[in-house]
């Protein structure tokens, strides 16, 4: 399957004046209880809200088709621009094809550069930290 590379729109200017213009995505693995998970989040760079996550044992294109679908039943996507990096599930005809079927304007970060995607990857950071650290605390107070 060929891949569809969008052009770079944000270019690191994660700055908005209004909600609903401009999202972001990615994929990260969650280690619990002996298992990954993969958890796919959507947000808003206006004010930095997840609108949309799932979870699952599987890192596939259904993830993120899904968690895209959450983000639609809750905002007018319409318009929007949805940016990522260009991970193959990102990058696949049906993704794009979904995206374009509902008017969401697609965007991709350069190969390789996480810093294209700044605002999720800081989310993810916070997240992991907060959550071992949670985690390490229950197992301390058993």
């Amino acid at each position: 399957e060929t891949s569809v590379i969008y052009p770079n729109l944000l270019n690191q200017k994660f700055r908005v004046k209004e909600p609903n213009k401009i999202f972001v995505t990615d994929i990260t693995y969650v280690p619990f209880q002996n298992r990954f998970y993969y958890l796919s989040v959507i947000q808003d760079i206006y004010n930095n809200e997840i609108i949309a996550w799932k979870i699952s044992t599987r890192n596939d294109i259904k993830l993120v088709l899904d968690t895209r679908e959450e983000a639609s039943k809750k905002r007018d996507m319409q318009g929007t621009i949805l940016h990522s990096d260009q991970g193959f599930q990102y990058t696949s005809k049906q993704y794009n094809n979904r995206l374009k079927r509902v008017g969401i304007i697609g965007s991709h970060s350069r190969k390789g550069n996480c810093l294209d995607n700044a605002c999720i990857e800081s989310f993810f950071s916070h997240f992991k930290t907060e959550m071992l650290y949670l985690s390490k605390c229950k197992v301390t107070v058993k």
